[in-house]
């Protein structure tokens, strides 16, 4: 195991698992990390990401959890639990490593796509209007310039199915048509009634994503106490993506630890 990898991705982990962050509790969220095409890191179920340790960490294979998503005959639900579980297991390069999160599944999609690593996590305010019916207003735009620096100027909304097998190929389908529309996966999924999905070029950059969407989602629930919230136009959003300084920014946070 990449001990650089691994202990970035630890760092993460006690990060955003930090309880006062109000992002993740107990055994809330996961982390994950590409090794190469064919493994990644993932943490492991029950674990808790302020408490993690690197056996807390397992190495998977890509190839059993992609086969899974491909299969046609598989299903949640009683024994189809149980083959997603045993799926999993068969996963783990290490047979005596603890069982992945189920939401592997998640990650091997988000890393099979392009991403280098990812954090999900059940931040209080993004929550907070995830469980609404304001939920389309996470993905509706940009209120201020910084969200665009770290989060772009688009993000994705997925609407609720069962974590696991279904919002894996659910997952799936949403980042291949956003790719399409906009050229790149997006750097925040809002998982409606669930969480927020950070997707990074490395567990550093997953933490500025979580911790800029839920500055965002706080902002936003403040604007609509206040009233309704005043989205920046399209060319505003444009101007200040493609700003030289702006670019200048992410090359010296990506730079940052």
């Amino acid at each position: 195991m990449p001990l650089g990898i691994a202990d970035a991705l630890l760092r993460l982990a006690h990060d955003v698992g930090e309880p006062r962050r109000e992002l993740a509790i107990l055994a809330e969220g996961n982390v994950s990390a590409r090794l190469d095409d064919e493994r990644m890191l993932v943490k492991a179920t029950g674990s808790s990401l302020a408490d993690a340790r690197p056996d807390d960490l397992v190495e998977c294979r890509f190839a059993p959890i992609l086969e899974l998503l491909d299969d046609p005959t598989a299903f949640e639900g009683g024994a189809g639990d149980a083959r997603v579980a045993d799926a999993l297991m068969a996963a783990r390069v290490d047979p005596a490593a603890k069982r992945p999160s189920v939401e592997a599944l998640l990650h091997a999609v988000v890393l099979t796509s392009g991403a280098a690593a990812a954090c999900h996590t059940h931040p209080v305010a993004a929550n907070a209007l995830l469980c609404s019916d304001r939920a389309e207003l996470l993905a509706a735009g940009a209120l201020f310039p910084d969200q665009i620096v770290v989060l772009g100027t688009r993000s994705l909304l997925v609407h609720y199915v069962d974590p696991g097998l279904t919002l894996g190929r659910l997952m799936r389908v949403e980042l291949r048509a956003f790719a399409d529309r906009h050229g790149a996966l997006p750097k925040v999924v809002w998982l409606q009634n669930h969480g927020i999905f950070a997707i990074g070029a490395s567990p550093a950059e997953c933490l500025r994503i979580t911790e800029m969407a839920d500055k965002f989602a706080r902002i936003l629930l403040g604007a609509l106490a206040a009233g309704e919230p005043r989205f920046l136009p399209d060319d505003v959003l444009d101007r200040i993506d493609g700003r030289d300084d702006e670019h200048l920014r992410r090359a010296l946070l990506d730079t940052a630890r």
